[in-house]
């Protein structure tokens, strides 16, 4: 197992929002034209004129809904554009924002492959993710959608507390994914084919420009599939995206779109060790059973409605509607015998169906306070969500099978009541929030927010024929100062503050829901800079958070009490600069000291531990040159200290580098050639360790992959 590292070192414009009779709010962004980075100039193929690259003038998605950018938000904040992201060779969105500052992926097919962790607090629960703006509710700790970055437009993401804009979940960061929209023009085709290791094979469409004077479409496409790099790896994928915008005037807009994500991933959950270490020859053998299976359905269908009431007010509104269905059927533990034997466990079949209805409406008023130039942002937030489990939990059944083999065998359960509907929840989120920016002087700007969440939750156990429920509030808010030292460098402060559920909320036990949120509030402090005539930036932000009303004990033996705490202090810094001989530098790093404060749970004392999945220090460097007009090439690197996967940290997963490449041929101003070469070192290492370290969840091996790329 690889532990070396390559950074040893490391011990103007208002957005406008909208709104119509029977819709909700979305907020539809623009980068300022005139501060963009100057980047090398190879041409990159796409349907729509490229947006610019975003930099700290770019109006920010995340980090507030008042239309602010990077260098006016008190809050560590990043924007990555579709073509960074697809041009660094990253497939999925977690593999995107796991190279901005000090986010990591702690992914497995039980939480969908999707779980993050950032700041030093783990999992969905604490990181959460939103597609255009709109929240996902997470059932049972699982998001899968959205499937792939090809109609992905931007990313933007939030670090730190950010309840009082999305409401309970989000401690540690925000990740929202702005997909591909309706633009005015001409029709504008892109067509791409791939193929790669292990039969990787990609078909990709995406379609987009003017119907008439008042129509324009956005259509993405993308079909994958894959034989999977261990045994009975195989997988696929299809991601379809479509919007229709209707300009009905200059003043008023609406925006019909759906979004459908089928997914089949590998069927992978880990790899044995051995007598407590890892060996190599067993990094392509899967041990599941060969009727093992994945698949999950994701749909969003939306309308949004953008309304430009007056000069001073605008407004918007959104309806959305997402449903949801998962299964898994696997044998998902496995642990090392003597005499080269494999003990399979935990036998599970498990079916999620999920529907979730919302409406956001918010109005935007730019006016003066106190004679101060000031806009304020008031709205609504409302979901029903509806949860149902079917489950067999097999976890008494066990089987034998030879750690030189493969697995197989077929799936089987001891659960006596067999596979069948277990539960049903539901839950109502009503919120008001507000949100206001004041500019006290020339330079120094106020901004605050407030936010309250009232939710309902109802579980039946469909067993027993037990219902219980339970009404949660949260109160959030957040103040910040931003000083313009120079149009090109602020500094700001901010105290902002987080409610979580102690799970995941949709899905809290009948004991869970007895207990109230947990607190979190961090103090930050941070600087922002552009220079070089906008041909470079830096920031660096230093923080400090502290949650309360953690699950703990007084005693080992003693009943669980909300009285537990956490907390993380750290330091994170970028870099991003292009130099007139064709070169483009983007890098950070982040260190993080979190730890238990007060913690106890049954097999002991934890207080003083690092919690789980936290690395202490992140890294990442991408380095691209343009070699020709019609060359250009790149080279990244991503580092990933140690990290804890169980609270008395007894289990480690250890550091790893991974390195990646690419380069890109512009053959014919319509046609484009690419490789992409991943982990090129063939690095193995652990992406997760199982709680009790029987097992690891491994990264994935030296690849290649060629794409095609056809505009017309």
């Amino acid at each position: 197992m690889a532990r070396n590292s390559l950074f040893d070192a490391l011990s103007g414009k208002p957005l406008r929002v909208c709104l119509a009779p029977c819709a909700l709010l979305t907020a539809s962004v623009h980068a300022d034209n005139d501060h963009v980075l100057a980047l090398p100039s190879a041409a990159i193929i796409g349907v729509a004129e490229n947006s610019p690259r975003p930099d700290l003038h770019t109006l920010t998605t995340s980090g507030s809904r008042l239309g602010l950018s990077a260098l006016q938000t008190p809050a560590s904040t990043t924007s990555l554009s579709g073509d960074q992201v697809r041009g660094r060779n990253n497939r999925t969105v977690q593999d995107a924002v796991t190279r901005t500052p000090g986010i990591t992926a702690m992914g497995t097919p039980g939480n969908g492959g999707t779980a993050l962790s950032a700041r030093g607090f783990a999992g969905h629960a604490s990181t959460m993710q939103l597609y255009d703006g709109t929240r996902q509710y997470i059932g049972a700790g699982t998001v899968t959608f959205p499937v792939d970055t090809w109609s992905v437009d931007r990313l933007d993401v939030l670090r730190g507390p950010a309840s009082v804009l999305y409401g309970e979940g989000a401690t540690g960061a925000v990740i929202n994914v702005v997909p591909k929209k309706p633009f005015n023009g001409q029709i504008r085709n892109h067509l791409r084919l791939g193929y790669g290791s292990d039969d990787r094979r990609q078909t990709a469409l995406d379609s987009g420009g003017s119907l008439s004077d008042t129509l324009s479409y956005r259509l993405t496409l993308n079909q994958q599939a894959s034989n999977g790099w261990v045994d009975r790896g195989d997988s696929k994928s299809l991601a379809v995206s479509a919007a229709l915008r209707w300009d009905v005037s200059d003043d008023l807009r609406f925006t019909l779109s759906h979004d459908n994500g089928d997914q089949d991933p590998m069927r992978y959950f880990g790899t044995p060790l051995v007598d407590g270490k890892y060996r190599e020859s067993l990094r392509e053998h899967n041990y599941n059973v060969d009727n093992a299976e994945i698949r999950y359905n994701d749909q969003i269908t939306r309308l949004v409605t953008d309304w430009d009431v007056s000069d001073e007010l605008t407004a918007s509104n959104q309806i959305y509607y997402i449903k949801t269905q998962r299964y898994w059927r696997n044998a998902e533990s496995y642990g090392w015998q003597p005499g080269n034997l494999i003990d399979r466990s935990s036998f599970y079949e498990i079916k999620h169906t999920q529907e979730q209805v919302g409406v956001r409406q918010a109005f935007t008023l730019e006016h003066t306070l106190f004679g101060l130039d000031s806009r304020t942002v008031v709205g609504a937030d409302y979901n029903r969500i509806r949860f149902a489990r079917q489950h067999d939990f097999g976890s008494n059944f066990s089987d034998t099978v030879p750690l030189g083999g493969s697995g197989g065998g077929q799936y089987q359960s001891s659960d006596p009541l067999g596979y069948g509907p277990r539960e049903r929840n539901l839950a109502r989120q009503f919120s008001l929030f507000a949100e206001n920016r004041t500019q006290l002087t020339e330079r120094l700007s106020l901004v605050t927010g407030v936010r309250r969440d009232q939710v309902h939750i109802q579980r039946d156990d469909l067993a027993t024929d037990i219902s219980v429920d339970r009404s949660l509030s949260g109160d959030n808010w957040r103040a910040g100062l931003v000083f313009e030292l120079t149009p090109e460098l602020s500094l700001y402060g901010q105290y902002a503050t987080s409610t979580e559920g102690v799970n995941n909320l949709l899905t809290l036990s009948p004991t869970q829901q007895q207990f109230e949120l947990s607190e979190a509030k961090q103090t930050e402090f941070g600087l922002k800079h552009a220079f070089l005539d906008g041909r470079g930036e830096w920031t660096l932000a230093a923080y400090h958070i502290v949650k309360e009303k953690l699950l703990s004990r007084s005693t080992p033996a003693s009943s669980t009490e909300q009285i537990g705490r956490q907390s993380s202090d750290g330091l994170e810094a970028t870099l991003e600069l292009a130099l007139g001989t064709g070169w483009q530098v983007s890098a950070n790093a982040a260190i993080v000291r979190a730890e238990y404060d007060d913690f106890v749970e049954a097999g002991g004392d934890r207080s003083g531990n690092r919690p789980t999945n936290v690395p202490r220090r992140v890294a990442n460097l991408w380095l691209s040159k343009v070699l020709s007009q019609q060359v250009e090439a790149g080279i990244g690197a991503r580092y990933v200290d140690s990290r804890y996967a169980n609270t008395a940290n007894t289990v480690e997963a250890p550091s790893y580098t991974v390195v990646g490449a690419n380069i890109d041929w512009q053959v014919l101003p319509e046609v484009r050639l690419g490789l992409e070469l991943n982990n090129l070192f063939d690095r193995q290492y652990a992406t997760t360790a199982s709680s009790d370290g029987s097992q690891w969840y491994l990264g994935e091996p030296r690849s290649f992959f060629v794409t095609a790329d056809y505009s017309f």
